[in-house]
């Protein structure tokens, strides 16, 4: 079977057990704070996991794009070292919320298994959960006593907690689970050592295949545990591993899900995969890490210095370090693997296909990016080598090291390369030590102290803020949190107008009751309300009441949003595509996918014509709840990245139609008027705009006509501004010209005057300046003087003053500087005299400095140093 056959033949098997078959969510989450990627098949079901969304299908399942590198699921730096760790993979999985448990579970398994894709019983086996007394929780012998109907006992191994007992966090939703295993070695292996000896020993040929999740546990914040209302069954089945189980494989790059890629970097790289190790290693991190990205930015998370985007761009220098390093690859590659990446998934996940004109820009832009970074570090490196060899050493600071990859991207182990082979070492503990202390900053700035929920009455939140800005509620529950030092509560409300911060716009402030409302953000999918304190009583009912003047500049700043994106397909063409935005109740921020810059004259037609259709003030058309495909047929744009249910809500102002669940203003005329204030590139194709609207806007109007009011009363109020500002600059064009005419004249003058003054000083014609003296004139005047003396030996040594500031001067002719002397060398030593720094030419050089009293002894040391 094919790796395509593969991944259906689940889906076809869980959709014959009633299971509604439903796409990958995004890899990218981008509406939930406690996670930047999707890094497990059940992520996006945690609302329904929580109870905080309703079940609309009580069996589901599906192919998840998964992404681990970060936090507790970090697997970044074995990829490509092992034959089965992966950055990016696909989780094949099934859920039941509330409907079978674990006897459904199991059986499905096994069926899947053994009947559907034939592997051999003999060569599998089964955990379950061998229980934990400090948890009182006894062994699982329910899941036991299932897994004896398919496998013999010796089949059925015991698991500790860390490998059987699987939680969501330190907190929430847990359960034991049971982990399938396969043996993949030969016969004459197993003869040898029995498979059930090397289950969860990290053995390369016996690996788990899939994990099914018992979900029967909440997990407090005191660490206690309490049964779950309704049990959730959580499998995920790694696609990869899988799929090299079945085409009898002992590496996951030796399957056709990675050896088509494999083989075209191959291509373009001009090695062969199986022939080198190091070679080997360099072309699996590249054959992974191309997914990651690829699908990372069809997903709307470009590369940047902050967050996801870091984690993006961490992957991909990782992808360009090893083919520099073991590859020999100086410019940019990994762009032109793209192609092969939508040949090997683009039916799949058809995003690729959609979105391949942004996504190969963007990595060849990164590449040359970081590969200039490579060229600077190397630089740097070689600097600290020659330092230390001055110095008569062969160990380079590691506090230095650690400033390489921490400020400059310069990664670790290219540097300890380039070391080796120079002869140099760099002191591991040291860098460990500044790496640590930079961890622990960091894991400071973002601890986070979580109460338990204190739950006053059962229900669920309904959201009326579309409609109204204040309404009767009470508090469903509530919690303290702790972090940086302040305390704060979180809250859940009964009914709510609060729009928790989502899709770019931010959430909205106001008051419960008396207390303030400072923030309202999403978390799993749940309102929460951000308050400094509790109101005084909890249990009654509270008028929860949105800050109506920031909303609504929060409302016209989103619609706008909507008409300019609508403006720029009309004026640059349909190619452009929302990338982000953020939206806040001062200004709005639009990212759009276009390849080159925005000219000011497009900016004005995009503008102009965002206007026309404010000043229409056409009505809003909502549809709150429309099918997706209706929505799509009515033309409204879907974002790649994000996640759409079934029913969608449908924001349309005339032309402009959207999938959108944000805030918006009933009519576009509320809007005022909309001004863009910048257009700036973000990353390769994608471009950014900022605008204002409403009062901001007006701010921004009447800020340009205070500016031209004071230029008019500065040229005496004239009729044609633009003609007295042309003829003024004319005019000051004019005499600038004459100043240096003038001035030219005067240097040659001062020049002359110079010459004259000049005094015997051994075999040097020496001039001496001292007192006052404007060192523009010093400096002017030392080019004229070198052409005139290409034969003499002629000096200029000044320590002058100007306005108390102290300036000391050096000007050499050629016949002294082939005699040796160096101005700038005796200008740098000189210069410490009057608390100063300076240099220059060999020729010629100044310096300036604070300490006027050190002049005489700046000029007695530079004469000693013409004397010698």
């Amino acid at each position: 079977m094919t790796s395509q056959q593969i991944r259906q033949s689940f889906l076809d098997f869980m959709a014959s057990k009633g299971h509604q078959i439903v796409p990958s969510a995004p890899m990218v989450i981008k509406d939930d704070p406690t996670l930047m990627f999707t890094n497990a098949g059940m992520n996006p079901w945690k609302g329904i996991i929580l109870g905080n969304d309703p079940i609309k299908y009580p069996r589901v399942a599906d192919s998840q794009k998964c992404l681990r590198v970060s936090g507790k699921h970090n697997d970044l730096e074995e990829v490509g070292h092992d034959t089965y760790h992966h950055t990016m993979f696909e989780m094949l999985g099934n859920w039941s919320f509330g409907d079978y448990f674990k006897t459904e579970a199991i059986d499905f398994a096994w069926e899947y298994i053994v009947d559907v894709l034939k592997i051999d019983p003999a060569n599998l086996y089964a955990t379950v959960f061998e229980g934990s007394p400090e948890e009182g929780l006894s062994r699982d012998d329910e899941a036991a006593s299932i897994w004896a109907k398919h496998l013999p006992a010796d089949h059925i191994l015991n698991g500790n907690k860390h490998d059987n007992f699987w939680e969501m966090g330190d907190t929430g939703p847990c359960g034991p689970c049971s982990e399938i295993h396969v043996d993949s070695r030969s016969a004459e292996e197993r003869a040898k050592v029995p498979g059930r000896e090397l289950v969860n020993k990290d053995h390369p040929q016996v690996i788990e295949i899939w994990n099914i999740v018992f979900m029967q546990y909440n997990r407090k914040a005191d660490g206690s545990l309490e049964p779950l209302a309704k049990k959730v069954i959580d499998t995920g089945m790694g696609f990869e591993r899988l799929v090299r189980t079945i085409q009898g494989k002992t590496s996951n790059y030796d399957t056709d899900v990675f050896q088509p890629m494999l083989k075209k970097i191959g291509a373009i790289c001009g090695c062969e995969y199986g022939k080198d190790e190091k070679t080997d290693i360099a072309m699996r991190v590249i054959a992974d890490h191309i997914r990651t990205i690829a699908f990372a930015i069809t997903d709307g998370q470009l590369p940047s210095n902050e967050k996801a985007g870091y984690v993006i761009r961490r992957i991909l220098r990782r992808a360009v370090r090893y083919g520099y390093t073991f590859l020999n690859m100086r410019s940019a590659f990994l762009y032109q693997l793209v192609p092969q990446l939508i040949a090997d998934l683009g039916e799949a996940y058809p995003e690729l296909v959609k979105q391949q004109a942004q996504i190969t820009p963007v990595i060849k832009s990164e590449e040359e990016a970081f590969l200039r970074t490579l060229d600077k570090g190397i630089g740097l490196l070689d600097k600290l080598m020659d330092e230390a060899r001055k110095a008569n050493k062969k160990e380079i600071s590691g506090v230095d090291v650690f400033t390489l990859k921490d400020t400059y991207g310069f990664p670790l182990d290219l540097t300890e390369l380039i070391l080796r082979e120079n002869g140099f070492t760099t002191n591991e503990e040291e860098y460990n030590k500044a790496l640590e202390h930079q961890k622990s900053m960091g894991r400071e700035a973002n601890k986070q102290d979580l109460g338990d929920w204190t739950v006053l009455a059962e229900g669920e939140t309904e959201f009326v803020g579309y409609d109204e800005l204040s309404c009767e509620t009470q508090i469903l529950r509530y919690r303290k949190v702790s972090q940086k030092g302040k305390e704060f509560y979180q809250v859940v409300l009964s009914k709510t107008p609060f729009y928790a911060e989502m899709g770019g716009e931010v959430g909205d402030t106001g008051t419960l009751g008396n207390v303030r409302v400072i923030d309202t953000k999403r978390e799993n999918n749940l309102p929460v309300h951000i308050l400094t304190e509790l109101p005084a009583i909890l249990g009654e009912a509270l008028i929860a009441t949105v800050d109506a003047e920031r909303r609504q500049a929060i409302a016209c700043n989103h619609s706008a949003t909507h008409i300019i994106h609508y403006a720029l397909r009309e004026v640059l063409g349909k190619h452009v595509e929302q990338k982000g935005s953020l939206v806040t109740p001062d200004s709005l921020r639009f990212d759009f996918s276009h390849f080159q810059k925005v000219t000011p004259e497009e900016l004005r037609k995009v503008e102009v014509l965002a206007n026309q259709l404010i000043r229409q003030d056409i009505h809003l058309e909502e549809s709150r709840h429309t099918p997706i495909a209706e929505a799509k047929a009515m033309g409204a744009m879907a974002l790649f990245g994000e996640k759409y249910g079934d029913d969608v809500r449908v924001i349309k102002y005339g032309p402009s139609v959207e999938l959108c669940g944000g805030c918006h203003v009933s009519s576009t005329g509320r809007i005022g008027s909309v001004r863009i204030l910048m257009e700036t590139s973000i990353a390769a194709g994608v471009r950014r705009i900022e605008a204002v609207t409403a009062a901001k806007a007006d701010e921004l109007y009447y800020m340009a006509q205070d500016t031209l009011t004071g230029l008019k009363a500065l040229f005496n109020n004239a009729p044609d501004l633009a003609a007295a500002i042309r003829k003024s600059i004319d005019e000051n064009a004019g005499l600038k010209k004459q100043i240096e005419e003038f001035m030219a004249e005067k240097i040659e003058r001062y020049r002359d005057d110079l010459i004259a003054r000049a005094e015997d000083f051994g075999d040097i014609k020496l001039v001496r300046l001292q007192g006052e003296a404007n060192p523009e004139m010093i400096r002017g005047v030392m080019p004229l003087l070198r052409g005139k003396f290409t034969d003499v030996k002629f000096a200029v040594v000044a320590a002058t003053q100007f306005e108390n500031k102290p300036t000391i001067a050096v000007f050499l002719s050629q016949p002294l500087v082939e005699a040796g002397l160096n101005a700038g060398a005796m200008i740098k030593s000189a210069a410490k005299n009057i608390q100063g720094g300076g240099g220059g030419q060999p020729w010629m050089a100044t310096a300036g400095g604070r300490d006027v009293n050190g002049l005489n002894a700046a000029m007695e040391e530079l004469l000693a140093n013409l004397k010698s």
